[in-house]
């Protein structure tokens, strides 16, 4: 075969690849579409009470319904950014300025305050309460029932737990997120133990396993995580600032 029929028979077959993906994309569509319609929603489950200006982007789905029950939609304060595969599912409701990453999940009931900023790959579950100006890092998986106050930051790859007896029958009214209090911080890779308090303005290191309540302003490391003392008493390692936070 000549180089130009090379050419040309290797375009068609570019072409018409091209076209049988676009008609299988276009068979998925209808079928979601229809699937939808029979639950009686749009094919961007576009029943949130959002402002005008506020449009989400491809590929987010808001008012997704709930294997738990029929919830209300879901109701999101304006200005939010919601980038592509952020699902969020009816009963929410959000104030303002809410931000996700890609891929985020937020559950039913569950209730987020004023610029909330949860990045890619994190799940809320549930049930759970955010305060204001939380910001929850990528790769988090937050519990039902979990209590996050105004002003926290949470790590990358964060995990919180909610039973204290996981495969008990009588499991389902134990179930306790932890408590994080005003302005704590959480540090990569920690782990939060059912029901743990986390006080305010709390550090807790990297890695620690949290199994037992932290006083407010203390610092904890290790597993179990231990005290290391005073959160004022950390020092800034580069020398810019008098204490660890510039506070």
């Amino acid at each position: 075969m000549h180089s130009s029929s090379r050419a040309s028979f290797g375009g068609f077959t570019t072409q018409l690849a091209d076209f049988l993906c676009s008609i299988r994309q276009e068979k998925t569509i209808l079928a979601l579409n229809y699937t939808l319609a029979k639950l009686g929603l749009s094919s961007r489950y576009q029943e949130a009470s959002v402002t005008s200006d506020d449009t989400p982007g491809d590929g987010v789905m808001i008012g997704y319904p709930s294997p738990r029950g029929d919830f209300p939609a879901p109701i999101l304060g304006p200005g939010h950014l919601l980038r592509p595969g952020t699902v969020i599912y009816r009963g929410v409701k959000a104030g303002r300025g809410l931000e996700t990453g890609h891929h985020v999940v937020i559950r039913e009931e569950c209730i987020l305050g004023d610029m909330v900023h949860v990045w890619s790959n994190t799940v809320i579950d549930y049930g759970c309460r955010i305060g204001g100006r939380v910001r929850i890092h990528c790769n988090v998986y937050v519990a039902q029932f979990t209590i996050i106050e105004d002003d926290v930051f949470v790590g990358p790859g964060v995990i919180f737990a909610n039973d204290p007896h996981p495969g008990c029958r009588h499991g389902s009214p134990c179930l306790a997120g932890p408590i994080l209090r005003r302005g704590c911080r959480v540090g990569a890779g920690a782990t939060l133990l059912p029901g743990v308090e986390i006080g305010e303005e709390a550090l807790v290191a990297a890695g620690a396993v949290v199994t037992a309540n932290v006083p407010a302003r203390t610092t904890v490391a290790g597993a179990p995580a231990r005290s290391l003392g005073a959160v004022e008493d950390l020092k800034c390692r580069q020398g810019r600032e008098r204490g660890p936070y510039g506070r």
